[in-house]
């Protein structure tokens, strides 16, 4: 089974990025912290936009991306952010095809 990522994309309402931050340091950074599912995370402010949010996860091989979003974690934080923000959050699901990374698969060439 190969690494699996996901792209995710907030957008917050105007002036409200800093409160969605604070509703993910409380519902999901202690839960993504603890989980060795999450080989490597990402939470980033967009530089060319103050509202806008880039979250990029990793998930060990194997693991199961879903499984995080259906948990009480998640919902809860969804919960707390769905009124902060200007639409549901976007979620991009890619494969790792090749990285510079100790843990990541080689890429197998054709």
């Amino acid at each position: 089974m190969s690494q699996s990522t996901l792209f995710i994309t907030h957008k917050a309402l105007p002036g409200k990025r800093d409160e969605v931050r604070r509703a993910w340091e409380t519902h999901l950074m202690p839960s993504i912290q603890a989980r060795q599912a999450h080989d490597a995370y990402f939470y980033c402010y967009d530089d060319s936009d103050p509202d806008t949010i880039r979250v990029f996860q990793r998930y060990a091989v194997g693991a199961d991306p879903q499984a995080f979003m259906q948990g009480p974690a998640y919902d809860a934080y969804m919960a707390a952010v769905s009124p902060l923000l200007a639409h549901p959050p976007v979620i991009h699901a890619a494969t790792v095809a090749w990285a510079k990374d100790s843990s990541a698969p080689i890429a197998e060439t054709a």
